[in-house]
């Protein structure tokens, strides 16, 4: 199944209650949140208060991506914020097993990311543990990049081994995604898409996501 996962790091931070229910309205999937600490990342953004603050707005999936440090420290903190999904950086920490069971143990599901420069081949290990990969067409830090290509054959080799290894594996993508990159991806085996800009610069929300989705599942796995 297809979803379209808002991040509200695009959002107006001023509002973000009313920005929360024009993505209820609006028809998204899942609520993407980024969290970021400025070591792990040059960036530092929100945390359990915001999350927590946030959660009784909406019934959506809170799908929240860690872009900090040693995330094995406050990964079950985030689920009783109000996690649904934790997403953590491969390159974040020694002890990824450790972090995803701790995760796990916290009730929430659990997802493992890799930056650009990560070879899609670190993930494998752990495929058969995780919920989801989530492959960076970004730099991580900040939103409004431009999607990196390379990123479309990384989203085909670990779809391809996901098939052998756990096929209910849900590979995203976060960064650049647009009516034009989404197809792509899609193509190659993503079924989850964090989506900023294209969503929240639109005049129509419910029009854009609706795009969005129906773009991605005319072509999903088409190039495999």
């Amino acid at each position: 199944m297809i979803t379209v996962s808002p991040s509200i790091l695009s959002s107006d931070f001023s509002n973000l209650e009313a920005e929360i229910r024009s993505l209820d309205s609006a028809g998204a999937d899942w609520i993407h949140i980024d969290v970021m600490d400025g070591v792990f990342v040059p960036n530092i953004t929100l945390g359990f208060p915001v999350i927590r603050a946030i959660r009784p707005h909406t019934a959506r999936r809170f799908d929240v991506h860690l872009m900090i440090d040693r995330p094995e420290r406050y990964a079950a903190q985030f689920v009783e914020a109000g996690a649904d999904l934790v997403t953590f950086h491969i390159e974040s920490t020694a002890q990824v097993k450790k972090t995803a069971s701790l995760i796990r143990q916290a009730g929430a599901a659990v997802g493992l990311s890799v930056r650009p420069g990560t070879p899609a081949q670190d993930v494998f290990p752990y495929l058969e543990e995780l919920d989801l990969v989530l492959v960076m067409s970004v730099e991580p830090g900040f939103g409004g990049q431009s999607f990196l290509p390379g990123s479309v054959e990384k989203i085909r080799v670990i779809r391809r081994e996901a098939m052998r290894r756990n096929p209910e594996l849900i590979v995203q993508v976060d960064g650049g995604v647009n009516e034009k990159t989404i197809v792509d991806c899609a193509a190659a085996g993503a079924d989850s898409f964090a989506v900023g800009s294209t969503v929240f610069k639109s005049a129509d929300r419910a029009a854009a996501i609706r795009s969005l989705r129906e773009r991605a599942e005319a072509v999903y796995l088409r190039d495999l």
